[in-house]
């Protein structure tokens, strides 16, 4: 077999076979195909696309391209949650101790943030002493006894996939269905567990700008986990608005806190909601409206707050922070931003915004950049509400001073003011199961 026989198959639109398709994953992995016949078939996928079933052999083959995790132990109970990367998302810090105090077991591997989307990983590691590896048994250990672990990502999890990526965004191929669907699905897959939730981001600080392109993405992997023995569901999350009102490392572990306590309800709280139930509808096999009544409690009565800190404590971290959020350090600059207009926000580019809080030190722009974890954003106003010309729009939290008046001119060009109040627009787009 040839690579050069399955690049010039692809680029003149015919379906691959299976064996085609694993022996290029198998050679692209082991080094035998070179980087350069890769992209070729990366920019033939990116113009002719895949079949399904194409696609599905193509996720099989990259989730088993390394190490994956067996949580049979766990039965039909394990479950995961991914998001596709947004602006104050941090919705992993409280929808998985809310499944796991309802019965579901979670040996999750999330990621780092880099440019304005910001990862789980860093944002545990802003609380003191959290361990963001463990050994293989401790991690099960842990999640049978808490019903949840959350670590950095394995580094031979999913390999092809690794390789892949870094090509696909140096070759202008990253903005394809087939491709997208199989990275994510793959590190899903080799993961290992039964149930899965998506939560795919929707506008202007989200990958997919438009529900029409989130759909087609969501519909794909929904199908695609289906193929490969999983329950699926994928929700299309609004993202033109930062979630929640703060940004940053721990500024995020204290909004996520601030929920679980009863103490926010707002629309962070309402997609966690939406998350939590149909993951654990999915779990425990019980109706929609049933597990959301079942998530709410789990969160009015402190019983998800609890779980959280059994967690946070058996992974090394300090636990009063947890429950004083007080704790956590401040940054040595707090500055107002100033509304320089009266009337209604119309409109918020989150991606913007997510850029501005990486030039206060919340995020990286280089993966080998340091993060401040105090620093970041807290919004004060949003999109619909009224201001007056000179009202206090944000906090920012920074030790970089010197970065204020670029910082602040990149925050306010985020904004559009208007003179009507803008109509919402849906928090939740669809959901697909």
């Amino acid at each position: 077999m040839r690579m050069y026989d399955i690049i010039e198959k692809k680029r003149n639109g015919h379906v691959l076979s299976e064996e085609e398709i694993r022996f290029f994953v198998q050679g692209y992995t082991d080094g035998s195909i070179p980087d350069y016949q890769a992209s070729a078939l990366c920019m033939a996928i990116y113009f002719q696309g895949m079949s399904d079933e194409e696609i599905s052999i193509l996720t099989d083959a990259m989730a088993h391209s390394g190490d994956t995790v067996d949580l049979s132990r766990f039965g039909d109970l394990s479950a995961d949650k991914h998001s596709t990367g947004g602006v104050g998302d941090k919705t992993s810090l409280i929808v998985i101790p809310t499944v796991a105090c309802l019965g579901a077991k979670l040996a999750k591997m999330s990621g780092r943030g880099l440019g304005h989307t910001g990862g789980t990983v860093d944002k545990l590691e802003s609380i003191p002493g959290y361990q963001t590896s463990m050994d293989g048994e401790a991690f099960m250990k842990q999640v049978e006894d808490v019903g949840l672990a959350i670590i950095g990502q394995s580094g031979n999890l999913t390999p092809a996939d690794k390789k892949l990526y870094a090509l696909r965004d140096v070759t202008a191929t990253v903005d394809s269905i087939p491709l997208i669907t199989s990275s994510i699905m793959s590190k899903k897959l080799a993961a290992g567990a039964h149930n899965i939730v998506l939560d795919v981001k929707v506008g202007s600080g989200a990958f997919m700008k438009t529900p029409r392109q989130a759909r087609e993405l969501a519909q794909k992997m929904v199908d695609i986990g289906k193929m490969c023995g999983r329950n699926m569901a994928a929700v299309l999350s609004n993202m033109n608005v930062p979630l929640g009102t703060h940004i940053g490392n721990a500024l995020e572990v204290k909004e996520a806190i601030a929920v679980l306590k009863g103490e926010v309800h707002n629309d962070l709280r309402n997609v966690c909601e939406v998350l939590a139930s149909n993951l654990i509808s999915m779990v425990l096999q019980i109706p929609l409206d049933k597990a959301l009544e079942e998530v709410k409690e789990a969160i009015d009565s402190g019983k998800a707050f609890e779980t959280m800190k059994a967690w946070i404590k058996a992974q090394g971290g300090d636990v009063r922070y947890i429950e004083d959020p007080a704790l956590f350090p401040v940054s040595p600059v707090i500055y107002e931003v100033k509304s320089p207009a009266s009337g209604y926000i119309e409109a918020m580019n989150a991606e913007e915004i997510g850029i501005t809080s990486v030039m206060l030190g919340a995020g990286r722009e280089k993966k080998e950049d340091a993060i401040d974890y105090s620093a970041g954003i807290i919004l004060c106003k949003k999109v619909g509400d009224k201001v007056q010309a000179g009202d206090t729009l944000c906090l920012f939290h920074t030790a970089r001073e010197q970065a204020l008046p670029a910082a602040e001119a990149k925050y306010l060009a985020a904004l559009r003011f208007g003179e009507t109040k803008p109509e919402a627009e849906p928090l939740i787009y669809e959901v697909i199961r």
